[in-house]
């Protein structure tokens, strides 16, 4: 995979901290891009659950994806110079295309996989085990 360089400093965020022992639990090798899923949920105003729940679901955290799309974004067609630049476009379009633009979490996975109703339970499952609280 194709990593955007040194991690981030995790030390003052214990989102973060909490999102690297998650991905090292798993296995995932998107440990190393935490802080960069925390900056980029925090610049686009996103749960910053969602972004790492969809990876797990959609790549197993990174372990499958290809191309450096982590998101599966574009039937996993889409290739990304990095996961850092997969992250920070696939977090520009859940925050900024009218297809997503002002929903909740639950409305962004409705839209973003419709065709399967399983879809949004599996990454609200993820995003809940990571702190606990609930999904709006």
């Amino acid at each position: 995979m194709g990593w955007a360089g040194p991690a981030l400093e995790c030390a003052t965020d214990v989102r973060c901290r909490t999102l690297q022992s998650f991905f090292s639990g798993r296995g995932s090798p998107l440990e190393s891009v935490a802080a960069v899923f925390i900056a980029t949920a925090d610049k686009h105003q996103l749960d910053w659950r969602l972004l790492p729940a969809i990876a797990m679901v959609e790549s197993g955290g990174g372990r499958y994806g290809r191309r450096n799309n982590v998101f599966g974004w574009n039937s996993g067609r889409t290739r990304f110079e990095t996961v850092a630049a997969g992250i920070e476009f696939v977090a520009s379009r859940l925050a900024h295309s009218p297809i997503y633009r002002g929903r909740t979490s639950r409305g962004i996975l409705a839209a973003y996989n419709p065709s399967r109703q399983k879809y949004p339970p599996r990454v609200i499952r993820f995003m809940e085990m990571l702190d606990g609280s609930p999904v709006e």
